[in-house]
């Protein structure tokens, strides 16, 4: 294989990915709903969590919105990395990843270059939601928006792998729904997207312990201190490992037998009859 089939191949399922969610315009607004109402409903509500003290990476003090854009840009990502997942192994069993599967071209590569066509849609989406939320006064460096592209591109990474390695193990994907909950609300609310931990520590030391090694807290600190051109290694280094060992273990795992939907057979079922 040469290098130019790897690139057609990448831009093929980059393309229809964009044209997937062009078909699908309500999941861009779904996906912006979420978000929005935690940034100018629950927002009010909470408002008086922030402005007593002055954490890294601000040098002044902020508005709650302000704290929890960087964690709502997460929240998206999250979500969104979920519903791929779920289609991705739909579309093994039923769609265009059945043919995908069959090329010569090697399957890790494919898989992250699915991954990463999701996550492109996903970040589109974070920078329509960091333009919405100048309405509500949060404003980050104009350079902000371009050294977080590095975050945002990790996170979606990551996240998108952890949903097809949990996807991949599911025998039957009408679990799937439910599984996810278990997954995307500890995930996002028992981090640093809503709240500092400090304070979190202070409320609870073992809370603030599982927060701590929940890996969605360092993907949201790294968005957060990237978006304020501010560098966190370890929030970096943290996600980056993550996202590599997620990564390695979606795509050893995937097996296009193992999941199957409903009224379909299972794979020992597909075998000759003697």
């Amino acid at each position: 294989m040469k290098a130019a089939h790897y690139w057609h191949c990448f831009v093929g399922i980059q393309t229809r990915e964009w044209l997937r969610f062009w078909q699908q315009r309500t999941r861009f607004a779904s996906a912006l709903v979420r978000p929005l109402l935690w940034l100018v409903v629950f927002a009010a509500g909470f408002r008086a969590v922030l402005g007593i003290s002055i954490i890294p990476p601000y040098d002044t003090y902020i508005t709650y919105e302000t704290y929890i854009a960087p964690g709502l840009c997460g929240m998206i990502i999250l979500f969104n990395s979920m519903q791929g997942a779920l289609s991705m192994v739909y579309d093994r069993e039923l769609g265009s990843m059945r043919v995908l599967l069959m090329s010569p071209l090697p399957r890790p590569f494919l898989l992250v270059t699915k991954l990463l066509a999701m996550g492109v849609v996903s970040i589109g989406q974070v920078y329509v939601f960091l333009l919405l939320a100048l309405l509500v006064d949060v404003e980050p460096p104009l350079w902000g928006y371009l050294a977080v592209l590095p975050a945002l591109i990790l996170t979606s990474l990551m996240l998108g792998a952890l949903g097809l390695l949990i996807a991949t193990w599911i025998k039957q994907l009408e679990n799937f729904a439910g599984v996810m909950n278990f997954v995307i609300f500890p995930m996002f609310f028992m981090s640093s997207a809503l709240y500092p931990l400090w304070r979190m520590n202070e409320a609870s030391p073992w809370l603030y312990w599982i927060c701590q090694f929940n890996p969605f807290t360092h993907a949201v600190e790294a968005i957060r201190f990237s978006l304020y051109l501010e560098w966190n290694p370890m929030a970096f280094g943290i996600t980056a490992g993550v996202t590599a060992v997620l990564v390695l273990l979606a795509t050893a795992g995937f097996r296009p037998q193992r999941t199957r939907v409903l009224g379909s057979k299972p794979a020992q079922d597909d075998q000759p009859e003697q």
